[in-house]
């Protein structure tokens, strides 16, 4: 059985048996930092929706207003001028029928992949490779896209996906502990949004039951969040 080190057992101790404002649960995590490397905040969020029914699926995009403070490696699967455009937005990996191969062969050194709608027709059969690593693009995501440019410069910037899981919760990194308090606030607060914005129509009574924000090694510190 895992037990936690020293370190996360000195900070738990600091915490109290209460739900805490976001604003709070972020000074906190900044002031007990635990590693020696710069730990990612992230935010998980547990649904009330049926996890058995497929009308009832979170999943979408949110732009966060200061970025995550990760470098985003950018693979698009496209042909000429959608090419060209994904090269001079910034993408490190572009290519079409050659990509595709190279990722047949179980090459996945990137963070995102965008593909144009055509493209998809081929890439779609990458799926036992970029799917287990939630690597496959999709139109719903912004990851399928003639105006490829838009979507490097997008991904680039910020914009991190959410998914629910099996059991109906999402987690979403929305920057780093370095970030100063009111970046990190501005940006939860805008994952937590954009997730709201996501309820299914078919869903009923509470949303979002839970939130907890936590830090790479940190303590997970529930907090108060109203629709």
């Amino acid at each position: 059985m895992a037990t936690h080190g020293k370190k996360y057992r000195k900070v738990a101790e600091k915490t109290e048996d209460k739900v805490y404002s976001v604003s709070e649960a972020i000074d906190f995590l900044k002031a007990n930092k635990i590693a020696k490397f710069d730990e990612t905040a992230e935010l998980a969020i547990r649904l009330g929706v049926d996890t058995k029914k497929t009308d009832q699926t979170v999943r979408g995009t949110v732009a966060l207003p200061h970025g995550t403070g990760k470098t985003v490696r950018v693979a698009v699967f496209a042909a000429g001028a959608a090419a060209d455009a994904a090269r001079e937005a910034g993408a490190e990996f572009v290519g079409n029928e050659d990509l595709i191969e190279k990722v047949k062969g179980g090459w996945v050194d990137f963070d995102i992949a965008i593909a144009t709608p055509e493209a998809m027709k081929e890439v779609r059969k990458l799926g036992k490779v970029l799917g287990p690593r939630g690597l496959m693009p999709n139109p719903k995501t912004g990851t399928v896209s003639d105006d490829t440019a838009a979507a490097v410069r997008e991904s680039k910037a910020g914009r991190v996906e959410y998914r629910m899981d099996r059991n109906g919760n999402v987690q979403v990194p929305f920057g780093k502990l370095s970030f100063e308090a009111s970046k990190l606030q501005d940006n939860v607060n805008a994952v937590i949004v954009a997730v709201a914005s996501a309820r299914p129509a078919a869903t009923k009574g509470v949303f979002i039951k839970r939130c907890t924000l936590s830090s790479t090694m940190g303590v997970g510190l529930r907090v108060e969040v109203r629709e």
